[in-house]
Formats: C-alpha cells, structure tokens, sequence
C-alpha cells in the first residue's frame, strides 16, 4: 500500500499505520514520522529540514523581505526510514541494499 502524505493522512497517522500492521498489509509513507510511528517504509522530504528552512524564511520577511520577492523553494533533504521492527511483525525481509541506503533504520 503506498499512502500519500496529506494534512489527513498525517494527523491520521497512528491509526494508519496501526491498521496496516493489524492487517498484516506492507506499507510505503510519504514522510519518515510514520515509520517512526510503526509503519514499514517511508521515503520522502525531511520533515525537520522543511521547518528550519521555514524558519529562515519567517526571518527574512520578519526582517522587511517581501514574501512575494522571495523564491518558491523545493526540498532538498529525503530521507529513507526502515522499521525492521514492523518488517520483523510483517514477516517481511528488507534487502541489505535498501538498508544500506536508509538514512535512519529502526530496529
């Protein structure tokens, strides 16, 4: 199941991700809090780098910027977050090659 990452999905989350493991259904998440919440898999924009990149630009426009002088930016910073744990309950094996890659692996 891959789950797209939306202001629901995300409050959602807890309940989500423990029906996917109630189901015994393998998972894919859009941002790196649902594994850390018990989800199998996620890939995507670090939530943690969004917030400090808003956070200069609140300082930008705090400082006399325009808000609509400055730039649309994309984010620049993924992260691949493995739950072996959820994988172990899954009875799921993750490849060597995919947990080399993670950024976080969550035993």
């Amino acid at each position: 199941m891959i789950v797209i990452s939306d202001p629901f999905t995300v409050r959602q989350r807890l309940r989500i991700v423990q029906l996917a493991v109630q189901t015994r259904l393998p998972a894919v998440y859009g941002f790196g809090e649902f594994a850390r919440a018990g989800g199998l898999l996620a890939y995507g924009p670090s939530v943690a780098d969004l917030a400090r990149r808003a956070a200069a630009y609140v300082d930008k426009i705090l400082k006399g910027a325009k808000p609509g002088d400055l730039p649309v930016e994309q984010p620049t910073r993924f992260e691949l977050v493995v739950n072996l744990k959820t994988a172990k309950t899954l009875g799921r094996t993750i490849p060597q090659s995919v947990l080399i890659l993670a950024d976080e692996v969550i035993r």
